[in-house]
């Protein structure tokens, strides 16, 4: 990375998912039929960084996958629109990271994940990913997840701090959460049940939302984004606080809606854009990535996203 423009760094999981569409969730012992069967790139850090890229800005992915044929698999997507993909290493050894993922018709999903090569860091690993970060250009955002081990986590956090960039922490799994991590992180996007692993809030309620979001900074956050059931989220700072509304569509698939509301989070926070505004923007994009089916082929362009927003503005 020589350029001086500022870049969205994704830090985190690297995946092949398989993905299938189910009527209902099988019983105890059954064996239940799907259908749709789809095989394609995945993992938070990778879909933050493939959206990154659909939106038009630079992208440089940091993560592992295994010296196997799911690798390249794994990439295809953001080699496709350009993500910058020197910082991926392929682990001698282990396998690329697996998620298994059902559908079911109201297009939630359950998801069993095989972590492989993600939770495969050594110390030179973890000071290579640090040294990344703190050569990016002034003005870049990291984005980062828990789906790597925390040490990696916690060296790539440390480093933006001191080169003063901002850090979005997508909360997953949020039983890895370290607590001494709180203080470093810029914005924190959970959805309810991450938050309730977090504060012990179920958020149910746009109130419930800002309470979470309240306990959040009150670790030392400065920004909570609390995603609502409903698409939504509550925008939770010292100074505010604002609920945004998702936009109305017609839901097929939630695979990869988080990780789309952190990406497009990055590249609003890369790009200046006013708080709430840049709120508004990661909402857009998380409703619309539940429009189709997958994750990355979900995904909204600048195009799309701006439509979606101003069709919104208008009806209000």
């Amino acid at each position: 990375m020589t350029a001086d423009d500022a870049i969205l760094l994704a830090l985190g999981s690297i995946n092949l998912d398989l993905q299938v569409r189910a009527e209902r969730w099988p019983g105890p012992g059954e064996t239940l039929q799907v259908h749709d069967l789809l095989r394609t790139g995945g993992g938070k850090a990778a879909n933050r960084a493939f959206l990154g890229r659909r939106l038009g800005v630079r992208a440089c992915l940091i993560g592992h996958v295994g010296d196997d044929d799911f690798a390249d698999e794994a990439l295809r997507g953001p080699r496709a629109v350009g993500v910058e993909l020197s910082q991926v290493a392929r682990v001698a050894g282990q396998a690329t990271a697996l998620a298994m993922i059902v559908v079911r018709a109201d297009g939630d999903k359950t998801i069993l994940l095989a972590a492989n090569a993600n939770d495969a860091w050594s110390e030179r690993d973890v000071e290579a990913a640090a040294q990344v970060v703190a050569a990016a250009p002034a003005g870049s955002v990291l984005t980062v997840d828990l789906e790597v081990p925390k040490a990696v986590v916690l060296a790539a956090v440390g480093a933006a701090r001191a080169r003063g960039l901002q850090v979005v922490l997508d909360p997953s799994p949020a039983d890895r959460m370290p607590d001494e991590l709180y203080p470093l992180i810029d914005v924190i996007t959970p959805n309810p049940e991450e938050a309730r692993t977090l504060v012990g809030i179920a958020v149910e309620t746009e109130r419930d939302a800002i309470r979470a979001g309240e306990q959040l900074c009150a670790r030392g956050v400065r920004i909570a984004c609390v995603k609502l059931p409903d698409g939504g989220a509550a925008l939770v700072s010292a100074d505010r606080r604002e609920v945004v509304a998702p936009l109305d569509v017609e839901v097929v698939d939630k695979t990869g809606a988080g990780d789309a509301f952190a990406g497009a989070l990055g590249v609003a926070l890369l790009e200046r854009q006013e708080l709430v505004q840049a709120v508004k923007f990661a909402v857009a994009a998380s409703s619309l990535a539940v429009t189709g089916y997958g994750s990355q082929a979900a995904y909204p362009d600048r195009g799309r996203l701006e439509r979606a927003r101003a069709g919104r503005e208008r009806r209000t």
